[in-house]
């Protein structure tokens, strides 16, 4: 295989004279919120829809709040998808932490928290989310003092989730191999392979949430139903607690499209276009010098600059799922690699195994960082710089590279930040 640049798009030469073209992904924060008429004035990435539904449609549901009669908790921490992924658009990114728990056992394995409600007559187990609200006081959610292990996890950018969904997985295998020759093994990220939930005893690598616990996008949203808004669905059928509850599980029912509305959540992120530069800043001699030296120091052994998505016609997701047109030969610039890492802010939760994930959280991708006022899985790095500082553990050695550049050089990367 080989590369060529043809008129501005990428062209690959497969053996047998067989050529696949790549393009950039579109970009844009085109999907406004709009409190009447939600979705009409999105644009899509161009994905194709189901007969009968729209980019539009999909969005509205993605923003519809949930109440009590539509399934709604009993515990819960927000009642629309879109309360915890809105800035500047829907689907990008939030001011807004989630509470995450457990502790460990006699042997040193982390165990997920079990939760004491209802005056200590019932319990939520083995859960490490602790869910900040709830549709009646006895269901209210307090973080007892056995767990603990404790941690805020902030709600992510999901915009241009389907592009990464539509990673290869060898592609992810290759960048974490490329990460151990490149630095002599100091630098190794992690791949788990996690269940895809639609797709039963398949599994994927990871590529969503902080613990890389899904690496689908119906399983992702799925799971944030049932454990963000408390809703059931096909795919986490059961409520964590009856308190509070009147509607019979699984409450997300089909629509007159035969679509439910994990269906449209899912379809919603697999049409969002990439969160885009800005342009102008991205020009400037600062921007562009502080790419370099983001390059030179080390920063994107990690922050993966470009990745190409796979081919149209794909099966991924253990065969439910098949790459289409509109995701497939993708150039995007997430500047992430989305394996785990330990660079000193691991937060000792376990989600999928293997154990050494605890002290593990997934590269953030830095495309829409401009949009960040806070940084960090945790939101406490109020400055990029502050965000810089923290990392450790395999980023210690590209940290000190930062610190030892000169106060103009430090400040073109941080332009450079600025600018994606």
């Amino acid at each position: 295989m080989f590369f060529a640049l043809v008129t501005g798009v990428l062209a690959i030469c497969v053996s047998g004279g067989a050529q696949q073209t790549l393009t950039e992904a579109p970009s844009g924060f085109d999907t406004p919120t709009l409190a009447e008429n939600a979705g009409s004035q999105s644009v899509s990435n161009g994905i194709a829809e189901a007969a009968g539904d729209t980019f539009a449609l999909d969005q509205a549901h993605f923003e519809k709040d949930e109440d009590a009669s539509t399934g709604l908790g009993p515990v819960f921490n927000a009642r629309a998808c879109a309360d915890c992924h809105q800035n500047p658009v829907t689907g990008g990114s939030s001011q807004f932490t989630e509470i995450r728990a457990g502790h460990k056992d006699s042997t040193g394995n982390f165990v997920a928290a079990t939760v004491p409600i209802n005056d200590g007559a019932s319990t939520i187990a083995l859960r490490s989310i602790i869910n900040d609200r709830a549709l009646v006081p006895e269901a209210q959610e307090q973080v007892p003092d056995a767990e603990n292990i404790r941690a805020l996890r902030a709600a992510l950018n999901i915009l241009g989730d389907g592009f990464v969904e539509a990673i290869d997985d060898n592609t992810l295998e290759t960048i974490a191999q490329n990460q151990v020759d490149s630095t002599g093994g100091t630098i190794h990220g992690e791949a788990v392979q996690v269940p895809v939930l639609e797709a039963s005893g398949q599994t994927r690598i990871g590529r969503f949430g902080w613990k890389d616990q899904h690496g689908s996008l119906l399983s992702f949203v799925g799971d944030a139903y049932l454990n963000e808004m408390g809703v059931t669905n096909r795919l986490r059928p059961k409520d964590v607690t009856a308190l509070g509850k009147i509607t019979p599980d699984p409450e997300d029912a089909t629509d007159n499209l035969g679509l439910a509305s994990i269906d449209h959540f899912a379809q919603f992120l697999r049409g969002t276009k990439v969160p885009p530069r800005d342009a102008a800043l991205a020009a400037s001699p600062a921007a562009q010098a502080g790419a370099q030296l983001f390059e030179k120091i080390g920063c994107s052994t990690c922050h993966v600059s470009t990745i190409v998505t796979a081919p149209p016609g794909t099966p991924i997701n253990g065969g439910a799922f098949t790459v289409p047109d509109a995701l497939g030969n993708k150039i995007i610039h997430p500047y992430s690699d989305f394996l785990l890492h330990d660079i000193g802010t691991g937060d000792g939760i376990v989600q999928n195994p293997p154990a050494d994930t605890a002290n593990k959280l997934r590269t953030v991708p830095l495309w829409g960082l401009r949009m960040h006022p806070r940084h960090m899985h945790d939101l406490q790095s109020l400055t990029l710089a502050d965000a810089i500082e923290r990392h450790r553990g395999e980023a210690n050695e590209v940290r000190n590279r930062f610190r030892r550049l000169t106060p103009a050089q430090r400040a073109s990367v941080i332009t450079f930040l600025n600018s994606l």
